[in-house]
């Protein structure tokens, strides 16, 4: 179709009213961004001559993504999520703040208040059959590798079945979720399971984008942290485990090479009584580095809406996201 109306005066007005710049009162950063959103999105149906029956139907399946709180997981599938990192990362290396461990997407699963533990912390609750014992260990240093004490290590990831506590009804509170308080070495120690990687609900709105677009759904293991210190940039990241077949291929876009880590399997009886554990386990081990920073604003976790925050410090509660 040669229809193109984007660029006559009348819709050019139209958007400004739409975008209320002619009334006095509302944001004007929202005007702004608004006006830009609705342009671009005008265009879009304009350039690819997107039909009512296109439009309405990508209006059902919005309607679906709220109605099961999906957008959190999509954000990431779409690549939301890495692209901010990949902007903050370019704010870190315009403002010369280098080194630390890379950071990767938190993801809409942290949730705020897990209990917390000097030094060493069981995270699961022992109630998963199928869940392989994990060690999982590693130190805070500095950029210069000096040991970072008393550093908060957030930890939290899913169980053997790709559940999260607090999202999956059938887990106890706080399963697989701890704060460790690092040593005066700057060491803290979990003993956990090993996490399964898991996919969005097949035929949910998520999947249905995703497969549009001939992609998949599916995560690797991971296990998500945050860690903070005073004096220090607060960091958000992931470690992928090495091996899991979708490692590579995550479709939240999360894994960043230097974050792989292997679960290497131990065996031997002297290491098993030194943990005093009732067999085989897998030992992980993550070393994390702090960049330095003085302004206060580095230090914490940007805010957003969080699961159970809004008991901590006020913030929104995240509406409970669908499992994946």
């Amino acid at each position: 179709m040669t229809v193109k109306i984007f660029d006559t005066p009348d819709v050019q007005d139209f958007l400004k009213t739409i975008a209320g710049f002619d009334q006095a009162g509302g944001n004007e950063r929202a005007k702004q961004i608004m006006h830009r959103l609705l342009s671009d999105l005008f265009k879009l149906i304009d350039d690819f001559d997107v039909t009512p029956e296109e439009y309405w139907s990508a209006v059902s399946l919005l309607n679906a993504l709220g109605g099961q709180t999906q957008f959190g997981l999509l954000s990431p599938g779409l690549g939301f999520d890495h692209f901010l990192d990949m902007r903050q990362d370019a704010i870190d290396a315009e403002a010369k703040r280098t080194g630390g461990t890379p950071r990767t997407i938190e993801g809409p699963l942290y949730v705020a208040g897990a209990p917390e533990a000097e030094g060493f912390a069981r995270m699961d609750d022992g109630q998963d059959p199928d869940g392989e014992t994990m060690w999982l260990t590693g130190q805070v240093r500095d950029v210069d590798g000096t040991p970072v004490a008393g550093a908060k290590v957030e930890i939290w990831h899913a169980n053997s079945r790709g559940g999260y506590s607090f999202f999956d009804p059938t887990q106890s509170e706080y399963n697989l979720r701890r704060t460790i308080v690092t040593d005066a070495d700057g060491r803290y120690t979990a003993r956990s399971i090993i996490p399964s990687g898991y996919g969005v609900p097949e035929g949910a709105p998520t999947d249905v984008v995703l497969k549009s677009l001939g992609r998949h759904g599916e995560r690797p293991a991971h296990i998500h942290y945050f860690i903070s210190a005073p004096g220090h940039q607060h960091l958000t990241t992931q470690i992928n485990l090495a091996g899991d077949p979708y490692t590579w291929d995550d479709f939240a876009f999360a894994t960043r090479e230097e974050l792989v880590v292997p679960a290497n399997r131990i065996e031997d009886q002297g290491e098993i009584a030194r943990r005093e554990l009732d067999g085989p386990f897998a030992e992980v081990v993550f070393d994390i580095e702090l960049a330095r920073t003085d302004k206060p604003e580095l230090q914490t976790r940007h805010a957003r809406p969080r699961a159970k925050e809004d008991e901590q410090d006020a913030s929104s509660q995240l509406a409970a996201t669908a499992r994946v």
